[in-house]
């Protein structure tokens, strides 16, 4: 199980932005919705690696957010509320945000569970595709928010749906990285699976 726990870094400023977030999340397919814990703070759970990244990619777009994610079990049945919830994923998943509230000007995103070497290997890609997703223009995600990936000759649509031309299509799908970022995503996910180390754990190891 993947825990993100994701924290408003600016909330004195902006106001309260949760509600926001929770509904930016909505669409992704998850063990626990994400919802408010407490404060400016949002907690979910979800099932695979590579929706764990999706989603700590959509609340880094914004550059308000402090994202720690967890690597570790939930105790079964899953509740229907986060409140409710047990297991080792939600205690790193703390840890792990924790140490993002202290990136300073670094990609505000750690991760934290078993293997902590592997842990920190996860943490550094994904801190990469964060710089990458928190630098774009807002003309540039007018242009990506249209992309699938993996789709072909999706560019002369887009133009003519923007009213822009092809080519500048293409310049900010390059400028961006898109290509790039879309790449790097399934070794981040292979990374962040490894994080969880041998399946079955001796008692000394866990985080208790």
């Amino acid at each position: 199980m993947y825990v993100l726990t994701v924290n408003q870094r600016d909330s004195r400023e902006v106001g309260d932005l949760v509600p926001e977030l929770i509904k930016s999340l909505r669409h992704l397919p998850a063990a626990i919705p994400f919802q408010r814990s407490v404060g400016d703070e949002a907690i979910g759970a979800v099932a695979d690696a590579s929706t764990a990244i999706d989603a700590a990619l959509i609340a880094l777009r914004s550059r308000r957010w402090h994202v720690g994610i967890g690597v570790g079990e939930l105790r079964l049945p899953l509740p229907a509320e986060i409140k409710d919830a047990e297991g080792y994923g939600l205690v790193y998943a703390r840890r792990a945000v924790n140490r993002a509230q202290k990136t300073g000007e670094r990609v505000p995103l750690a991760v934290s569970g078993p293997d902590a070497d592997v842990a920190a290997e996860a943490e550094a890609v994904l801190r990469l595709l964060g710089q990458i997703v928190a630098t774009r223009t807002d003309a540039e995600w007018k242009v990506l928010d249209l992309m699938t990936p993996g789709a072909r000759g999706q560019q002369k649509f887009i133009a003519e749906e923007l009213g822009i031309t092809s080519q500048a299509v293409s310049k900010a799908v390059v400028r961006s990285h898109w290509v790039e970022e879309w790449a790097c995503r399934p070794a981040a996910a292979r990374l962040l699976d490894l994080v969880y180390g041998p399946r079955s754990m001796p008692a000394a190891a866990l985080p208790y």
